[in-house]
């Protein structure tokens, strides 16, 4: 009787879990599921080489200096055994500049995994050959059609300084007398002040609602009922609500920082300046009038809306679920022969 063999077991280090709804539990989880065919694979907040040492065959570990203290303990237990670390928007803009706990995780890795292809400029060039983009997917879903009879926005995004959603709190203040621009605002508070900002924006101005933190479906249906997702990030490396916008065909305005570029491309048209309040109001103000023009002329809705359809191919999940299997063959064993472009090597 021919055994069983057993898949290998590869450990994925995620400081947030399902508690903290947010986009790097969603990485994390998300990635389970792809790889569970070929390998067993568990998340955990933290690494302990008590429990696992001789088992694991390699380790994905999400954010460089939360996640610093199991990479330093994988690479004294494991020394030579596959590590790749996936940099979030805080490592790539600012933690691996300063701090020598998110540096030192750069060293001991053997591949840094970035989620949009802008990040890999973040990184020193005596590393950045490490790097390989692997953009996060999700599934599609229907564009719909939207009333003309107001614009709905929503900004998805917890409250916490590096989703600035004080740019949000101004925009719906000098938007609080167009009734037909509404802003819907999801999101926990994670900053007691931003919270009690959210809640005199909402006190203030009859267009804007906060509402908290909801279930990701929820989510996702609400993305899909909007005209515009509003992100206006001081940092991303690659936020998992500006491709589930895309994935169901509602424009994005966003902030001009690198990781929404790496998402959005270069030439989007739908990017204010970062903490340009008056732009992003002058922007949903453009799309509002866009409702009502009957010129043959394309709006600027459509033509966000044109530009997004052209960037969906990237966020496709059989190609995120490839990108993975070629990430954890590197790390595992012998590279494949053919990588995919997904997972390509940067240059």
């Amino acid at each position: 009787m021919i055994g069983t063999v057993s898949k290998p077991s590869l450990v994925i280090v995620s400081p947030a879990l399902a508690g903290d709804n947010n986009g790097n539990w969603q990485t994390a989880r998300r990635w389970q599921h792809m790889l569970s065919t070929r390998f067993q694979v568990r998340i955990v907040r933290e690494w302990h080489s008590c429990d696992h040492a001789a088992q694991d065959a390699a380790m994905i570990a999400l954010h460089a200096r939360r996640s610093a203290a199991s990479i330093h303990l994988w690479s004294i237990a494991n020394p030579g055994r596959g590590l790749a670390v996936v940099l979030t928007g805080t490592d790539l803009y600012r933690d691996i500049r300063g701090d020598a706990t998110a540096q030192r995780s750069l060293e001991l890795a053997n591949v840094l995994v970035v989620l949009q292809d802008q990040a890999a400029r973040s990184l020193a060039p005596s590393i950045r050959d490490k790097a390989r983009v692997i953009y996060p997917s999700t599934t599609l879903r229907r564009t719909l059609a939207k009333t003309r009879r107001h614009l709905r926005a929503v900004m998805v995004g917890h409250l916490r300084s590096e989703k600035s959603p004080q740019t949000l709190f101004k925009t719906a203040r000098e938007l609080s007398a167009d009734a037909d621009i509404l802003i819907d605002h999801i999101g926990a508070a994670l900053e007691s002040g931003l919270a009690e900002e959210a809640s005199a924006t909402m006190r203030d101005c009859p267009n804007y609602r906060w509402l908290g933190a909801l279930p990701h479906e929820e989510v996702r249906r609400r993305i899909q009922r909007a005209h515009v997702l509003v992100h206006p990030s001081v940092m991303e490396g690659g936020a998992h609500v500006i491709m589930e916008a895309l994935c169901c065909g509602t424009p994005v305005l966003a902030s001009r920082v690198a990781g929404n570029v790496g998402m959005l491309g270069e030439d989007y048209g739908g990017y204010f300046e970062l903490g340009d309040s008056q732009g992003l109001a002058h922007l949903l103000g453009v799309c509002r009038d866009g409702l009502h023009a009957t010129t043959p002329s394309p709006t600027l809705l459509q033509r966000l809306a044109r530009q997004c359809e052209a960037r969906v191919p990237l966020f496709d999940p059989s190609a995120e679920k490839q990108a993975l299997y070629d990430l954890c063959s590197s790390l595992t064993g012998p590279a494949p022969s053919g990588c995919s472009q997904a997972a390509a090597r940067l240059p």
